[in-house]
């Protein structure tokens, strides 16, 4: 890739010069830390659930290089067949998440998935992605097209979302969405006493969660009384993490995802700290906060405001899903079933990452003026 010259003016040619190559580095650095991790530990899980040994290894090699290469090549649209593919993915997402209500497999007393050839996908995962990208697209639409009824197209988008996932139910989901939601609002130049109502009734919808649906009382009970039988994952993360100190107990040699239901995916990032430390623990967060920060600062010489809002939407997303995940292993949070981009186990949310980053960094590229 270095090797390409300036004036190469290929569709790789004018990619490489383009996209931003700081984060694209930092996206592979993840991609190859969750190669590295799902080494560690998948096969102690394959064994435990009666797999063979290699079969996560092998399904996350998959994944992650579906992953990797759906970054390249999303990456290389421009904006316009951006938002075409949000809309036609997000359609049949939303399509999808509607039939898992129907036909879809229940987990844990939840219908959040479908099977597709033998693959159990999260059509919500996709819907997200998706949703930001459209959401962003009506409210800039409105501002350029006074009288599209941009905004009263999103809130009824944004409710009927809600609505399917309220009926899984996912209430993380609904909570991830409905806070990147206000955000765009926000930055479209919502009326702060607007602002503050949405948050007042994002809180309200939190306390009604609560008292609505039992595993979400269980789980803040769970956060509020660490000793209780039902925060056992997250006790034993801590363990992992005081196990580690601060170099690690040395790459595949930790013990607690051997008794960690998760420690493949919702609590991949326990085995981070058991075997590498804090040092790479941090490195890793670190690199999390490299890739919103950058992507926010480029956003700031950013004329298009469609690409401001999509581009922002998706950088908190990404963001927020890195915190939510790592912040549940510290338990610093109640627990929420959410992936560590990259690096947790899952075919899903590998691909949905891939696409918000994809879509990230085609968003984030250097163009002239007179590019679509």
């Amino acid at each position: 890739m270095p090797a390409l010259s300036r004036s190469d003016n290929s569709l790789l040619g004018r990619w490489w010069w383009s996209v931003d190559r700081w984060t694209l580095t930092a996206i592979t650095t993840l991609l190859g830390f969750g190669y590295v991790m799902v080494l560690s530990a998948s096969p102690s899980v394959a064994v435990r659930i009666g797999d063979p040994r290699d079969l996560l290894i092998v399904k996350q090699i998959i994944f992650l290089a579906g992953a990797g290469i759906e970054v390249i090549v999303v990456s290389l649209l421009p904006p316009k067949s951006v938002r075409r593919l949000a809309l036609a993915g997000g359609l049949a997402a939303l399509l999808l998440t509607a039939f898992t209500l129907v036909h879809g497999v229940e987990i844990k007393g939840a219908r959040r998935w479908i099977y597709i050839l033998g693959i159990s996908l999260q059509p919500s995962e996709f819907l997200k992605v998706c949703f930001i990208v459209v959401n962003a697209w009506l409210l800039s639409e409105q501002r350029n097209r006074p009288g599209f009824p941009g905004t009263a197209i999103a809130l009824a988008l944004f409710t009927i979302i809600i609505l399917l996932l309220k009926a899984q139910p996912d209430v993380g989901m609904m909570a991830l969405i409905s806070a990147i939601f206000l955000a765009q609002l926000f930055v479209n130049g919502l009326n702060l006493a607007w602002v503050t109502l949405g948050g007042v009734l994002f809180c309200a919808g939190g306390a009604g969660a609560y008292l609505v649906f039992q595993h979400v009382r269980a789980r803040v009970h769970d956060f509020l009384h660490p000793n209780a039988a039902g925060a056992y994952q997250v006790h034993v993360a801590l363990e992992a993490f005081g196990n580690g100190g601060l170099l690690g107990t040395g790459p595949g040699e930790g013990r607690i995802k051997d008794i960690l239901p998760d420690a493949h995916a919702d609590f991949v990032f326990a085995v981070v700290g058991e075997e590498f430390g804090l040092i790479v623990c941090l490195l890793v967060v670190g690199i999390f906060a490299f890739i919103v920060l950058r992507g926010l600062l480029r956003l700031l010489a950013e004329r298009d405001f469609f690409t401001v809002l999509a581009a922002g939407g998706l950088l908190m997303s990404f963001g927020l899903e890195a915190f939510i995940n790592m912040a549940t292993a510290l338990s610093l949070i109640p627990a929420k079933g959410m992936t560590l981009p990259f690096i947790s186990y899952g075919g899903s949310s590998m691909l949905a990452i891939g696409l918000e980053t994809g879509m990230l960094l085609a968003l984030t590229r250097r163009r002239h003026h007179a590019d679509p």
